[in-house]
């Protein structure tokens, strides 16, 4: 394999001979014990990434972004490492809760939490972030009483469209204005505002937008100061660290942005006059995306004169991101790495759709029926997304370390997708 294509894989990745090793087991013992498709998660990998995010942070906090891959296993493993959780739904916070977290580990989000998840929040004494221009009186009749308050400051990130977070007509928090007269509401019905929080989008390469977010954030701080007599204690940077999904694709390494985070909203702030807020982060993808590989089975080849497919059993069921997002992956052959990667070929899914291909161009040796092919960087959005398109279930996860294969998510059976149906007849 590639020295550039092995660098796309988890830290324990190597090659045996031809054979794809993870976390010390084969590839190929992972598939006939557990199946495919199947994403295998590598738990160096996980925590490695977690103390180096956590280090980079210094006294601040970091809230994994539950939406990446919710999974109890996951989460605990997370727990374990000091990282705290960030949820967005009622069934976000209860893998949270089912994974031991509570109080200000938690950071509940969300641009319409209606009453009853207002009230777990409460129950669960977590941080909740602001969204609306009502939600301030709304979470304290639900008695809410640590919150921060998302402001879009107008920063467009360099990213996909449909991840932009940050920019003015956002659906998530409220220009500067609204959310000066939100924080003054919040104070007014007896909530602990602790400060700001902003989130620009995701999926980010560099840093450029952040850093302008950032800046634009202590200034909005000074006014509140100059206006309501508040400042910050905590300014929330989100999320929205890139990963490499492919050796063409550029991304700062993670730790590195985040040490960069919060050494520029020491400045800025500092530079605005204010006192230096303790900086929290939520990042998701790059905690757990890198550490994630997804093991199909090829089911069929087709040599056409326009391109070759390589159909495999799973596809935008299990990964839509290349249809939602345009996201771009590599495959490798994962029992013939040692041989050459030397027909160009497009790796398609098994659903009912045209445009459900996994990889549009990738090279691979001469592709057979019952090849394993497995495709790095697939531990974010890909489960978290994964939906029952054409009645197929939804794979399996297991955690992999020091040769032993953990599962940690069942794959769904057809049972699992009738227990939901109702039969009334008779």
């Amino acid at each position: 394999m590639d020295a550039a294509v092995l660098e796309l894989f988890p830290a324990t990745a190597r090659v045996d001979g031809s054979e794809l090793v993870l976390g010390g087991v084969s590839a190929s013992e992972l598939a006939l014990v557990h199946g495919t498709p199947l994403v295998v998660y590598c738990e160096e990998t996980l925590r490695a990434r977690a103390r180096a995010l956590k280090t980079a942070v210094g006294g601040g906090h970091v809230a994994f972004g539950t939406k990446a891959f919710a999974n109890v296993e996951v989460l605990k493993l997370l727990r374990s490492e000091g990282i705290g959780a960030d949820v967005a739904s009622s069934g976000e916070l209860a893998f949270a809760r089912a994974a031991g977290f509570s109080g200000d580990e938690l950071v509940v989000h969300g641009n319409n939490k209606d009453g009853a998840f207002l009230t777990e929040a409460a129950a669960e004494n977590a941080t909740v972030v602001l969204d609306g221009p009502d939600e301030g009186r709304r979470a304290a009749a639900a008695g809410v009483r640590r919150v921060l308050v998302r402001v879009t400051v107008g920063v467009d990130a360099d990213t996909h469209e449909a991840i932009r977070t940050g920019h003015h007509g956002s659906k998530f928090g409220l220009p500067p204005a609204q959310a000066r007269e939100l924080i003054a509401g919040a104070l007014d019905v007896g909530l602990d505002v602790l400060g700001l929080h902003v989130h620009i989008g995701s999926q980010l390469a560099d840093f450029d937008a952040q850093a302008e977010t950032i800046v634009r954030l202590a200034s909005f701080a000074a006014s509140c100061r100059d206006t309501l007599g508040w400042t910050p204690r905590v300014a929330d940077l989100g999320g929205g660290f890139g990963i490499r999904h492919n050796v063409d694709e550029h991304a700062t390494d993670a730790a590195e942005l985040a040490a960069t985070a919060v050494e520029t909203a020491r400045t800025a702030f500092a530079e605005a006059g204010l006192e230096v807020p303790e900086v929290w982060l939520e990042p998701g993808r790059s905690l757990v995306g890198p550490a994630g590989v997804t093991l199909y089975r090829v089911g069929a080849v087709k040599q056409l004169p326009e391109r070759t497919w390589v159909a495999v059993d799973g596809g935008m069921s299990d990964n839509p991101r290349p249809q939602l997002y345009d996201a771009v992956y590599t495959a490798v052959a994962a029992a013939r790495v040692g041989e050459g990667a030397t027909q160009r070929v497009s790796v398609a899914g098994m659903h009912c759709e045209s445009g459900d291909v996994l990889i549009d161009d990738v090279f691979l040796p001469a592709p057979e029926r019952g090849d394993l092919l497995a495709v790095p960087a697939t531990g974010a959005y890909t489960l978290a997304m994964a939906s029952n398109y054409n009645g197929v279930t939804r794979p399996a996860a297991v955690l992999v370390r020091d040769g032993v294969a953990r599962l940690i998510r069942r794959r769904e059976t057809v049972e699992d997708l009738l227990r939901a149906e109702v039969d009334d007849a008779g």
